[in-house]
């Protein structure tokens, strides 16, 4: 299972404070619960067809031995993916690299970085590069962390495994975050400007 880019790192102390045009938020804490049922929904609308795979698998011995039996054994052996694929999804919320991503947060943005801020003190840095892609939703966003780079020693099948079956981790911005509607429009703009919303340069 993949996990986030470490790139930015985790909780340390900022040597650097935020940029003074930085849009700051009032805390917010995403739900595990709710994580969940985001990236499962993301998940399999994208993979259902994979659940095909074993199904169809086990329904070749029936072409030689026709019997009821081997409908059940498909069935069994898609359950069990589906099972796999759903708990390496919930596994999420409990793996140490991705916990700081569920505690309560205030975030700073600026044209450089997006800092997950604890307190005054420890906060993780995210650069605008690890993000993937941005979704406007309708009480706020969701902000893709893009897929990490795989390791040059992991090859074969293991690194097909990982690939394939890489889980969605994002940041969950809502508009009642914001300390105004203006930092929400100037928000969005950014968005625009680093072409992650469509609209491009939008002015506010």
């Amino acid at each position: 299972m993949q996990q986030p880019n470490q790139r930015g790192g985790g909780y340390r102390q900022q040597q650097q404070g935020a940029s003074p045009m930085a849009i700051r938020t009032k805390k917010h804490q995403l739900d595990t619960s709710t994580y969940t049922s985001l990236a499962m929904a993301r998940v399999w609308r994208r993979e259902w067809w994979y659940a095909l795979i074993p199904f169809a698998v086990g329904l070749l011995p029936v072409l030689i031995w026709p019997s009821w039996w081997w409908l059940a054994s498909a069935l069994v052996l898609t359950l069990l993916y589906v099972l796999f694929r759903s708990a390496q999804v919930t596994g999420v919320t409990q793996v140490e690299q991705t916990k700081p991503l569920f505690e309560k947060l205030s975030y700073e943005f600026d044209n450089k970085q997006i800092v997950l801020r604890r307190n005054e003190k420890e906060g993780m840095r995210l650069t605008w590069d690890m993000i993937g892609t941005a979704k406007r939703e309708a009480n706020g966003y969701l902000l893709s962390l893009q897929t990490p780079e795989l390791p040059a020693d992991l090859v074969g099948w293991k690194r097909w495994m990982a690939k394939t079956f890489d889980t969605p981790i994002f940041l969950q911005v809502p508009d009642r975050i914001f300390n105004s509607a203006t930092d929400q429009k100037l928000f969005d703009a950014m968005l625009r400007r680093k072409n992650l919303l469509p609209g491009g340069a939008a002015a506010v």
